[in-house]
């Protein structure tokens, strides 16, 4: 197994399931994408992968059953741009 495999399988073991079903309501976190820059401090930092760049770099939730609301994404974005729908 190549060190590139590895990280991924890392990774994937350890995401855990949220305890919001999220299907029945708002996305857990919103991007204004009027006021993100394209940092992507919020897609680095997030455990559970649960943020993904679109075509211009900017965050979008790809995977919002994977959320936790940790708060990473919100509380360390420098531009105030996402905030989460649940807290």
């Amino acid at each position: 197994m190549n060190e590139q495999a590895a990280v991924v399988e890392a990774k994937q073991r350890t995401i855990r399931k949220s305890k919001i079903d999220y299907s029945q309501g708002p996305a857990p976190v919103s991007v204004n994408e009027a006021w993100c820059k394209a940092c992507n401090i919020c897609i680095s930092l997030c455990p559970q992968n649960v943020l993904a760049a679109n075509a211009d770099g900017k965050p979008v939730v790809a995977q919002e059953e994977n959320c936790i609301q940790c708060g990473a994404c919100w509380t360390h974005c420098p531009d105030f741009a996402i905030k989460s729908n649940y807290r």
